[in-house]
């Protein structure tokens, strides 16, 4: 999944740590520092394998190093805006899709009763039962310890 990293507040005002679903590396953005390697090494040990993104311009970490990257970026820069994906399911049932008339009491609480929803791309499950795979990003700002 090659999706561009998240910034709350634009183009590099915040070093950003995203977190994706299905890869082994986490995706940081910072502002440009000649030293930015050593600077990795320093923080987190010689054996940490930074490498560059060259298509996504971003430094890719072994997820492992979350907390580390996390806390040295926010104590370097003051905060850190991290971008954690989630996967999330909805559900729904062929009778709610298929409905005719207003009556809903399914758990998607009538966003596609009668097939409302007709772009989701739900995937039948067993005898009744719908679900459509997502994924979710939820948006943290950590910022450095006050001493």
């Amino acid at each position: 999944m090659n999706k561009p990293i998240h910034t709350l507040r634009g183009p590099m005002s915040l070093p950003t740590v995203h977190r994706p679903v299905g890869t082994a590396r986490l995706r940081i953005r910072m502002p440009y520092a000649p030293d930015t390697r050593a600077w990795w090494h320093d923080q987190l040990g010689d054996l940490i394998r930074p490498a560059w993104n060259r298509e996504m311009k971003c430094w890719e970490i072994a997820r492992s190093h979350m907390r580390e990257v996390v806390e040295a970026l926010a104590e370097r820069f003051g905060a850190v805006e991290v971008a954690l994906d989630f996967r999330n399911s909805s559900r729904c049932d062929v009778r709610c899709r298929d409905a005719e008339g207003d009556d809903c009491d399914c758990q998607c609480l009538g966003e596609n009763h009668g097939g409302a929803a007709y772009w989701r791309a739900w995937i039948q499950v067993g005898e009744t039962t719908l679900v459509e795979p997502g994924i979710v990003q939820r948006i943290l700002l950590v910022e450095r310890r006050r001493r």
